[in-house]
């Protein structure tokens, strides 16, 4: 799956039509949605599925060993429907942003995004920890020439506060694996043997060190409260599928990562520092929920309740490391953390979607500047209220089960912070309500870019091309919001895949 989008990519080096270039991206991405389904198969058991292990660098204990199980199998999924949402919403112009000439253009943003996926696949199924940073930290590069590329504003220096940001945590995270690597018997990057081996166990402050390392580069990425300030600019400046692939799919490296490397790798230090993993979730469930309140801008509006949603997560895997709680309990906090994952993916990177469109329209996404859009706009009108509910919770979507899981599973652990956690619910309701009343009623106004009559013959000026959905935005949008639907009604089709794998991390925290 991960070595597919680099060979189309090298594929398409020569190519100079544009519909060869968009058509071959769409066709790669709904392959990889077809063999993610595929890799599902077989999970939902404790163990791995289509796992592959050889050696790479046996003289360091590097070895390519890749799987899926239940914890990795739904992300994987989540990341080939965005990819492909990304790639029918780029169907509806040249992405590029100039003429439709400009193949160089769309040629480098098409690569660009083929090798996005492929290192996001790659750290999803990853089971060595050298292969997972090589994959986290092309991650990095890529997206940094995606905002920097195609971005607006001041792009460059978003796209290299991202770049610094993410990069420096990276690399102390690096430190966090060298020290678990040579912790043992012998050197070895192997997830599942760590694991099995639990190599800094008794170690004390050299354990609670290197969980310190591996969470600073986690934290960074995910992010969470106070080292999320490289991720408002970097969305504002971000083109519209960038900020659905880096909220969708690059977040959710760091929130994985937690629950893949730091809980069942270190689980002692995990157990010491439960308390602080809560703490900093539930400031960054309520600092991201009030910043967002008071945004002006769609994008910075959805971009810091992505702070909130990350919070929960993180609240929830602390919470797991309260071993009095009961494993019950536990195993539903971090089921509930790994539905959040996906549905904040899809829900998240329809929202980007969609505030992309109305930059496309009228150069600007400020809210004021769009306002009683329900009647020009009917399309985006519905997809956004949907895509809001489920944002905020609403049962019979994602969003509902996510945090349902989550409170209910953190409750047993530590009541006060899941109390003070749930007051984020009922802010988060109040922005998306208000951004819904806003935007949606009261009088027509729209920027003047997309209201302004287009000039036909003989000066005669025709109405403006409606500024609503196109067919292709739809498509995309709608098998975003298509998929949270499927898990609000039916939320067994990816809790019965996950509890299994949240039980045997559950059971790894509690030695």
């Amino acid at each position: 799956m991960w070595l597919s989008p680099l060979v189309v990519g090298l594929l398409l080096v020569p190519v100079t039509r544009r519909e060869v270039l968009l058509g071959a991206w769409t066709a790669l991405t709904l392959l990889e949605v077809v063999l993610a389904v595929l890799a599902w198969r077989g999970t939902g058991t404790p163990g791995y599925a289509h796992e592959l292990a050889v050696p790479w660098i046996p003289a360091f204990g590097v070895g390519y060993h890749v799987g899926v199980d239940g914890l990795s199998a739904p992300l994987v999924a989540m990341t080939a429907v965005v990819f492909l949402a990304v790639a029918l919403y780029s169907l509806r112009r040249d992405p590029a942003g100039d003429s439709d000439d400009d193949v160089r253009r769309l040629r480098g943003y098409v690569l660009l995004f083929l090798g996005l996926e492929s290192v996001s696949l790659g750290v999803f199924v990853a089971l060595d920890l050298v292969l997972f940073f090589v994959f986290f930290d092309v991650s990095i590069v890529l997206m940094y020439f995606v905002i920097a590329g195609w971005g607006t504003g001041t792009r460059a220096r978003s796209a290299l506060q991202f770049f610094l940001y993410t990069f420096v945590g990276s690399l102390v995270m690096l430190l966090g694996f060298l020290s678990l690597a040579v912790a043992g018997p012998r050197i070895t990057f192997d997830i599942p043997t760590l694991a099995a081996t639990d190599p800094l166990a008794g170690r004390g402050v050299a354990g609670l060190l290197t969980l310190a390392a591996v969470g600073i580069g986690l934290a960074i990425k995910t992010p969470v409260w106070p080292v999320h300030t490289w991720l408002p600019p970097a969305h504002t400046d971000a083109p519209a599928a960038g900020s659905a692939v880096l909220a969708a799919v690059l977040l959710k490296m760091g929130t994985y990562g937690f629950v893949r490397i730091a809980l069942p790798l270190l689980p002692g230090p995990w157990r010491a520092a439960a308390l602080v993993a809560v703490v900093l979730g539930v400031v960054s469930v309520l600092w991201g929920a009030l910043v967002a309140l008071a945004q002006r801008d769609l994008k910075r509006m959805v971009a810091y309740t992505s702070v909130n949603h990350m919070g929960y997560v993180l609240l929830a895997l602390g919470a797991a490391g309260f071993v009095g709680a009961g494993t019950g309990a536990r195993t539903l906090a971090v089921t509930g953390a790994t539905v959040q994952m996906v549905s904040h993916g899809l829900v998240t990177g329809a929202l980007f979607l969609l505030a992309g469109v109305l930059r496309d329209r009228g150069g600007t996404s400020e809210i004021r500047a769009w306002t009683g859009v329900a009647g020009p706009m009917p399309r985006w009108s519905w997809t956004f209220a949907l895509a809001a509910l489920a944002s905020l919770g609403l049962p019979g979507l994602s969003g509902f089960v996510a945090e349902f899981s989550m409170l209910t599973g953190s409750l047993p652990a530590v009541p006060v912070a899941t109390v003070l956690a749930a007051v984020g619910l009922a802010v988060t309701a109040a922005l998306f309500l208000r951004a819904l009343q806003t935007m949606l009623l009261g009088d027509r106004h729209l920027p003047r870019a997309a209201d302004r009559p287009r000039p036909g013959r003989g000066g005669v000026f025709r109405a403006p091309v409606s500024p609503d959905l196109r067919v292709a935005e739809t498509a995309a949008i709608g098998l975003l919001l298509a998929g949270s639907l499927a898990i609000g009604i039916a939320p067994a089709l990816l809790t019965t895949t996950i509890a299994p794998a949240a039980t045997t991390v559950v059971e790894l925290v509690s030695r």
